[in-house]
């Protein structure tokens, strides 16, 4: 924008000297201008009055109030500068289309195609052999209908009866010329074809008599076949095919850019006089159509998510057809599966494990296929895995299936608790360092108080891995990490863990250890990964009362199979999932598998897991077993060997044996000391320690029990220490609170007979 800065000048443009110039101090006085007598004449366009003149001056600064005049440029000046070679390079780069699809870039996908080939024409192929006497019986059947046919057609051909209809217009309109005309030429066609279909009866005969005398037998039968089947063919009825469909044939249509701009009117994400663009020509996606979207400006991929229903109607297909990927490159952008079929409820079969000898669980295994048929690999390394769902939509097998995966490289350990008892789980005693299942006594065995142990066992362990491995040198333990050398290396015994509990509510809500098994395995799901120790729960009852938050927060995975509501579907997922377009509670109740997997990668997706039922589970693990015993690494309770707990399981007793009737309340080291010599065998360790770690670790074993330490004062010389200790009535209350809940499962113990020390 410009302005016209009036100057007033001291000096006329001719050079004279303009009165009142000298003046132009501050000191001296002016005088008043002499004005001319009469009108000025008017000044023509662009003059200036005289002493006066015009410039026009660039007006570099914004205006004081930063506002833009209407008709002022707003968009931000091109580049001076074109972009660099590079920028250039990966734009072109970007733009460029695969030469070949991608299943023929991948190998696995290649033999996924290959397979389904072979099995889909094979199985045509035997559907249709099987069936051969069929189609001959038919064949012989419709010949007579098909020789009437084919005479019938020869006697309309060779008597022109194509041209009656010409013919009888003629007539009709009375129009003489014209029939006569017509009339000679059938004359003409009725004449040739007369004699062709003459000399061909002639020859025909000739050649069938000739072959029938003189063709050998093999000939003979051939061409019997081949003139029934030809007659049989052409006596078909219309309304009866000859050959059955091998297949179903499904409700497919071909995906066409009227049908997705339909679907999306339909669904209120755009609006006819918008539209929606197509960045990407439509094609074929296995058994399905890929398709890319651009949206109208203001809608986004979370719109597009919300109506996938409507998008389904729209493209008049069953929701479970429709899948909707996020495109990184625009919020608007979507990337649009549609299926030919539901994808999920087509069984992915048995799982692979059936036909391994071995696995590395360093590396990826199988786990099931997504929804176009590609196979999905899953790593448990440095990460925890929580699995919720429904009962009985396959929660169990899929989070068994990767415990099996764990069995068979004998160099994982595994734990494994089952909150229910249920039969899934049994045979992993076979292999598993520590198992257990229920929360009743049996046979002697606690299991709550076995998971207790076991957990504060795993926690110890745990946090010696950290010290042990930033102790190693970097040669053997690079970065202070974890590495399969070390994790297969007997001598540092820090093996690969994996922690399964299946029904982790029912352990969290018992109503004595549920705080302290929470506590241990929000521990271990946070902290225990980056040590090579995975912890996969799996719960019915994902809600903050079964299964709090504190816990479900701290696994990096999650996978969600069917359930009532997509509030629930966001609990086991984590917030936002549903805004990502993950809602397990639209998967059917013939879904069964079938869950969305969220953390395992940057893109989550939806998994089919593989099957293995309870006879594919024991042909497994006994194969497992057999390794680990090869490998020497069959441990704890799979190998016999007594838990540390169950050393520790009649501390309680213990205890009231060392503790005299007249001791009410006693130090917490005075009792580690008494029960060392007691038994030096388990106790001894203790009795090594300092005071206060010894204190310590006689609060760490009574806490499950509900036990708590407190200061105890003593006057020793005159003076009051205080010391961390026990009161004998909180022992002889959980043991009587132990007794009960045995019951008839386990008669009480009989404590070692007291009173010896005073």
């Amino acid at each position: 924008m410009s302005e016209i800065h009036v100057i007033q000048q001291t000096e006329a443009p001719d050079g004279h000297q303009l009165v009142g110039a000298e003046n132009s101090t501050g000191s001296a006085s002016v005088l008043p201008f002499p004005t001319t007598k009469g009108k000025a004449a008017p000044l023509a366009p662009g003059e200036a009055k005289p002493g006066e003149w015009e410039a026009e001056l660039p007006d570099d600064q914004p205006d004081d109030n930063g506002e833009v005049a209407e008709g002022d440029p707003v968009d931000p000046p091109k580049h001076e500068f074109p972009p660099s070679i590079a920028e250039v390079i990966e734009a072109k780069n970007k733009a460029r289309r695969p030469v070949l699809p991608d299943w023929l870039t991948s190998a696995k996908q290649r033999a996924a195609v290959a397979r389904w080939a072979a099995g889909h024409y094979g199985q045509t192929t035997a559907f249709h052999l099987v069936r051969t006497p069929v189609y001959s019986a038919k064949l012989l059947a419709y010949a007579p209908r098909g020789a009437f046919r084919w005479i019938g057609a020869s006697g309309r051909w060779v008597s022109d009866a194509e041209g009656l209809p010409v013919r009888l217009a003629a007539v009709r309109t009375e129009d003489a010329g014209e029939y006569l005309k017509l009339s000679r030429q059938r004359d003409s066609r009725v004449k040739l074809r007369g004699i062709i279909a003459t000399l061909a009866s002639v020859i025909g005969l000739g050649a069938t008599l000739a072959m029938w005398v003189l063709a050998p037998a093999w000939l003979l039968t051939l061409a019997v076949i081949a003139l029934t089947g030809a007659l049989g063919w052409a006596g078909t009825p219309a309304d009866r095919p000859l050959i059955d469909a091998a297949k179903v044939k499904f409700r497919n249509r071909k995906l066409t850019s009227d049908v997705v701009t339909r679907a999306f009117l339909a669904a209120g994400l755009t609006k006819p006089d918008q539209g929606i663009a197509f960045p990407q020509p439509i094609r074929q996606d296995g058994d399905g159509w890929r398709v890319v979207v651009d949206l109208p400006y203001g809608k986004t991929f979370s719109d597009a998510v919300k109506k996938r229903d409507a998008l389904a109607s729209g493209i008049d297909v069953a929701e479970t057809q429709v899948f909707l990927d996020r495109d990184t490159t625009s919020s608007r952008r979507v990337s649009m599966w549609v299926a030919n079929r539901d994808p999920l409820a087509v069984p992915t079969g048995r799982t692979p494990l059936l036909g391994a000898d071995r696995v590395d669980f360093w590396k990826p295994f199988p786990w099931g296929r997504d929804e176009r048929g590609v196979e999905v690999e899953i790593s448990m390394l440095w990460l925890s895995l929580l699995v919720g769902a429904v009962p009985r939509q396959g929660k169990t097998f899929s989070a068994r299936t990767i415990a099996l995966a764990a069995a068979l490289d004998p160099y994982v350990r595994l734990y494994v608790f089952d909150g229910k008892a249920s039969p899934d789980w049994r045979k992993f005693s076979m292999v598993a360092h520590r198992v257990g299942f229920g929360t009743v006594p049996q046979g002697g065995v606690d299991p709550v108080m076995h998971l207790v142990h076991s957990l504060q066992e795993l926690k110890s362990d745990v946090e010696d891995r950290y010290h042990r491995l930033s102790e190693l040198p970097l040669h053997v333990c690079p970065e202070g990490k974890l590495t399969p050398a070390i994790s297969r290396d007997k001598k540092y015994d820090m093996p690969l863990v994996l922690f399964v509990v299946d029904e982790v509510q029912e352990y969290l809500m018992h109503p004595v250890h549920g705080k302290t098994i929470l506590d241990l395995l929000v521990f271990l799901a946070r902290v225990a990964p980056a040590v090579g120790v995975s912890v996969m729960t799996a719960t019915q009852k994902p809600d903050d009362t079964a299964c709090p938050s504190v816990l479900r927060d701290q696994h990096q995975a999650r996978f969600a199979l069917r359930v009532g509501a997509y509030q629930v579907s966001e609990t086991i997922l984590g917030a936002g999932s549903y805004g990502e377009g993950l809602d397990a509670s639209r998967l059917l109740k013939s879904h069964k598998g079938v869950g969305l997997l969220k953390g395992m990668s940057d893109d989550a997706g939806i998994v089919r897991t593989y099957l293995a039922d309870g006879r594919d589970a024991e042909t497994i693990l006994t194969r497992a077993q057999t390794l680990r015993e090869n490998e020497g690494t069959l441990t704890g309770d799979a190998a016999g060997q007594a838990p540390a707990d169950a050393a520790l399981a009649t501390i309680l007793d213990d205890i009231a044996t060392v503790i005299g009737k007249s001791e009410a309340k006693i130090w917490s080291e005075t009792v580690v000391d008494r029960l060392a010599e007691l038994r030096p065998e388990v106790y001894g360790p203790w009795a090594e320690m300092e005071p206060k770690p010894k204190a310590e670790q006689l609060t760490a074993a009574l806490k499950p029990y509900g036990i708590t330490t407190d200061q105890i004062g003593r006057r020793i010389d005159g003076k009051t220490v205080n010391k961390r200790g026990i009161d004998r009535s909180h022992i002889a209350k959980a043991i009587t609170e132990r007794d009960k809940k045995r019951g008839a499962n386990e008669p009480p113990r009989v404590a070692r007979a007291s009173g010896n020390r005073r």
